[in-house]
């Protein structure tokens, strides 16, 4: 017995051969074989935003991002071993300065210790243990 829109019998089991299974697994692997060439070709070719071509190194970034106040931020780009303030958040960015040299990676080292800013206990802190020390002497 047979239903007019369905190719088989009603009521019985369809088993599928090897010979459909493998077929079936060949379309899948061929299809995602696919996929993975033309993501390859994609991030060679620079169509992946966010993503360093192959071989090449980043010539863009983001150093630093403060926020002024709500709505606008400052953000430092460095580019090609440049960097440039921007002032975002308005209706049009802003350049503020541009085509500032980046610093040396040792001046960035020696730097360090000087840029960090203890929480305001802690400076507190330290006063006061500098005070009782000066009473003491």
């Amino acid at each position: 017995m047979t239903d007019g829109l369905w190719p088989f019998p009603v009521g019985s089991k369809s088993k599928m051969d090897f010979s459909e299974i493998f077929r079936f697994a060949a379309a899948l692997a061929f299809i995602l074989g696919l996929i993975g060439v033309c993501a390859v070709l994609a991030r060679r070719l620079g169509l992946v935003p966010g993503a360093t071509p192959v071989g090449g190194q980043r010539r863009l970034g983001i150093v630093e991002v403060k926020a002024v106040d709500a709505k606008h931020r400052l953000l430092l780009i460095r580019r090609d071993g440049k960097e440039h303030l921007i002032l975002t958040g308005g209706e049009h960015p802003l350049l503020i300065e541009t085509g500032i040299d980046a610093p040396t990676p040792i001046e960035t080292e020696q730097a360090a210790p000087a840029q960090m800013a203890l929480p305001s206990h802690v400076v507190q802190f330290q006063r006061i243990v500098e005070f009782i020390k000066e009473r003491r002497a």
